[in-house]
């Protein structure tokens, strides 16, 4: 009996070596937080923890997928895996906490660039899951520029529009 309890919560995956599964974790935490310390250091309400657990969950959703379709079954049943819907969901899932974040403000729409930021912290989460980590990398550097130094020239072209 205790055997079979223990073997409930054994780390024991099918589709992923332990190793592998961690270290796309590790770096779902990490690339997500990127983005986060950036959005924190500005004084936005979802920063660096946001972030970076919405990367991490972003990752599991697309380890366990994974796992999923290597699931035995029975003979005879049929596998309905489709990583699309997964795709889907994380997406539809992360677009809800990003809209909850946006709203007007003395008739000014506010956290649209954060909303985003957060969209963009799910997408490399679930590059992360997917095994994607120089995807990742690439897409968390490019959110960076978009987010600063685009963010400066902004700043720098809208104030002299205003003079």
């Amino acid at each position: 009996m205790f055997e079979d309890i223990y073997s409930e919560f054994s780390i024991d995956l099918t589709a992923l070596p332990v190793h592998i599964a961690l270290l796309r974790m590790f770096a779902a935490i990490l690339l997500g937080g990127v983005i986060g310390f950036e959005r924190e250091g500005r004084g936005k309400d979802a920063g660096l923890r946001t972030h970076m657990l919405i990367a991490f969950a972003a990752c599991i959703f697309l380890i366990v997928g994974q796992e999923i379709g290597h699931l035995p079954f029975s003979e005879g049943e049929q596998k309905r895996v489709d990583p699309l819907r997964l795709v889907e969901a994380v997406t539809a899932g992360v677009a809800f906490l990003a809209a909850g974040l946006i709203f007007a403000r003395g008739g000014t729409v506010v956290n649209v660039t954060t909303g985003a930021s957060m969209w963009l912290a799910g997408a490399i989460g679930m590059a992360c899951g997917a095994g994607e980590l120089g995807l990742a990398a690439v897409a968390t550097v490019l959110v960076l520029i978009v987010l600063t130094i685009v963010g400066v020239l902004e700043n720098r072209f809208t104030r002299k529009k205003s003079e």
